[in-house]
């Protein structure tokens, strides 16, 4: 939630915990990867009024 809402505030404290918590540093950079790209996508979407599928729901 913090990558997302407040990312300018995330720091290596962040990623120590990440680290003490047992994920590696592949497992860290993929899970950043991903949800930077969550978040880049549905920027673009709202961004362009792209329509959710009719199976999804608000």
């Amino acid at each position: 939630m913090k990558l997302t809402r407040r990312p300018e505030q995330c720091a290596r404290d962040d990623v120590d915990a990440l680290r003490s918590a047992g994920a590696n540093d592949a497992e860290i950079h993929a899970t950043v990867q991903a949800a930077a790209y969550f978040n880049y996508i549905n920027r673009v979407a709202d961004a362009l009024g792209v329509d959710f599928e009719p199976e999804m729901t608000r």
